[in-house]
Order: structure tokens, then sequence, then C-alpha cells
């Protein structure tokens, strides 16, 4: 359960609706308490399992009534910030705190909420090749995190206050900025208190949004960039550059499908290629092996006003060295400024095991 994406969220600022009416803006606090475990994504973390896991997550919570119509769109979301504290009762992976920012969707005339949340966590026990060589899943103090809850969810049950209870999926990783990086994937149960900050008061939903959007095709090159290192602890971090070229097409008020190609350059894997060498000299691999990858992909864009959420699917069709699969998949976020130029965090992955986080921009012509 590598998939992330690590990236952090930026969220739209907020507009009037019209010059007659003002836009209303509530705010709502939930706490929440969890109990759960490590989910066992990979050996090597077996020797991590011995207790349950247990925190709190702290929110705050905007309310949208439809003065956008992205929001009517996705049925009045939430947006927010939230903060998690996750005790592993481990000595050897010690505690986490984490601040995100997070979107809340509902469903089923809002008794059913999902929330998705990205942002960044500390670690207060990384790995330590000394000190604490047994923690593989933490190579550094700052982590990556997402989380996800689905809780069935009643806000203003008496003046303004309510209850929440569901389960949630907590994901840590550095997504190989550091090794070692084997991540750690927390399944809980959770409840909790909501509070509007208003009392409850009752707004009522604005509903405009009738339109459909239609665009030609649309030409895209990006350029993304980072550190990461391989798997052999203290190999060193070292930058990577991709060079992407795609052409998009938009077939929905929400979607549009992707088609590209792009350009690797991952220094780390040039390290990689001399180590082997060098290390394995009874193998087919010489150090003047090329680095470089070559990839095709098909992908998919799904917009939030001016903010999009990026997946693809990838393969290598240049693939001089071995390393984790011609297959590679990533997830991501993107944010537009003035409609065509854009600015891109995202994490590439080979299945479940990440490769990189990616900072990147871009032009949408």
């Amino acid at each position: 359960m590598k998939f992330r994406i690590l990236l952090g969220f930026v969220f739209v600022n907020f507009l009037c609706f019209s010059q007659e009416e003002k836009e209303v803006k509530r705010y709502t606090l939930d706490a929440n308490q969890f109990y759960g475990s490590i989910m066992r994504h990979s050996p090597n973390v077996s020797h991590l399992l011995t207790s349950h896991q247990a925190g709190v997550i702290l929110s705050l919570n905007r309310k949208t009534y439809g003065y956008k119509k992205w929001e009517q769109r996705y049925n009045y979301p939430d947006l927010g910030y939230s903060f998690i504290y996750q005790e592993f009762n481990n000595d050897i992976l010690g505690r986490n705190f984490g601040v995100y920012a997070h979107y809340n969707f509902y469903f089923l005339k809002r008794f059913l909420q999902l929330r998705l949340g990205q942002g960044i966590a500390y670690n207060t026990n990384p790995y330590d090749k000394e000190t604490n060589f047994r923690n593989n899943v933490f190579g550094s103090h700052i982590l990556s995190s997402t989380y996800l809850m689905l809780n069935l969810h009643k806000e203003n049950i008496v003046k303004g206050v309510g209850f929440k209870a569901g389960i949630s999926i907590i994901h840590y990783s550095n997504a190989n900025v550091k090794a070692p990086n084997k991540s750690t994937n927390t399944f809980a149960f959770n409840a909790g208190f909501t509070y509007d900050l208003d009392g409850g008061k009752k707004i009522n939903y604005i509903d405009t949004s009738n339109e459909k959007i239609t665009e030609p095709f649309k030409f895209n090159f990006a350029f993304r960039f980072g550190i990461n290192e391989s798997d052999v602890v203290d190999s060193g971090q070292y930058p990577f550059y991709i060079f992407s070229g795609y052409v998009d097409k938009r077939v929905g008020t929400l979607s549009a499908i992707q088609l590209g190609t792009e350009l690797f350059l991952s220094n780390f894997l040039k390290e990689y290629v001399t180590y082997r060498a060098i290390a394995f000299p009874e193998g087919s691999i010489d150090a003047d092996d090329d680095y470089k990858r070559v990839g095709v992909f098909v992908g998919h864009e799904l917009f939030f006003n001016k903010t999009s959420v990026i997946t693809q699917l990838g393969y290598y069709i240049y693939y001089p060295f071995e390393f984790e699969g011609r297959v590679y998949n990533r997830v991501g976020m993107k944010r537009y400024f003035k409609n065509k130029m854009y600015g891109v965090v995202s994490l590439k992955s080979h299945g479940a095991k990440a490769e990189a986080v990616e900072f990147g921009v871009g032009i949408r012509l």
C-alpha cells in the first residue's frame, strides 16, 4: 500500500458567488480517537507488529454551500485542516505527529462522510544504524503521510454537537527520499464528536450548476524533479529529472483522459548500476550500462476548480537496466495558474513500491 498521494494539498481561494450575494463562511470542529493495528503489507515489517496503535485526530472544517460551481458538482464538500497524533506502543517506532489538509465528501443524504487527507508527519525515532537499526520503515524524521476516513456522520444532534464513527487508514512513508523506507499502514476504528461553531444554524445550499464543459485536445509539457535514494542504506541521495509530453481530452465536466511519453534521468539509478557491477562482479551488469528510461503512459485527471488529481499508468519502452519492473504508476495533485501554467506534486511507484516524490511545473496549451 505504498500508493499515496505524497504530496501536499493546495486549496483554492474562495470568491463570491455574485456581487449581490456575499459568501457565507462556517466552520466545524471534530475530535476522534482511534485504535487499530499496523497492516502486514510486507514480511519485512513483521518484527514491528507487537502491539496495537492508538491516537487522536483533531480537525477544523470549512463548509461549502455552492457559491462556486465545483462545490455544487461535488455535493458541497468540506475543506479543512487536521492534526494526527499516533502512539505506536513500540519503542522501535516511537510516535508520529502529522499535519494535513483534507477534503470531506458526503453521500447518502450527507449521512456518510469520506475524508481524504494529505500532509507531512514527524517521527520521533527513525532508523539509525547504531541505535535503532530495527526500524526499517522510517528512514528519516520527516515523512509524507496520507489518511482516509469513512464515517457515519451526523451533525447538529443537540445545539451544534454531533457524532461520527467509522474506520481510518493512515499511511506514513518518505517515498525513498532516504533509505530504509518500508512504510507503515495503520487500519483503525475511530469515533468522536463534531461541533458547529455557529451552533447548528441552518443555511440553504445553492444549486444552479447545469453546465457541461467541453474542450478541444490540449497539449501538455511538464518538468519534474526531486531527490531520492536506492534501497541500499547510506548509498546517498541524488537528484532526478523527468521530461514529459502528453495530450489530454476533456471527456466531461469533471474528467480528462491523457496519453503521453516521458524521459527519466534518475541519478540514484546510475549510482546503483555502478554499485551492482562492483558488488556482484559475477553478474552480467557493467558499470557503463545505461541508466536512462523512456516510458509511455495513459492517465486520468479529475478537476476540482483550479486543482486536479492525476492518476497515470506507464510502461518503459526503453529499459536497459532491470529495476522494479517495466510497469509504473503515478498519483498526484496539480494546481493551475491562469488556466495554462500549473504546479504539480506527485508520487511515482512500481506497484506498491514507491520510487520518488516528484515536484514539477508544466503548461497546458
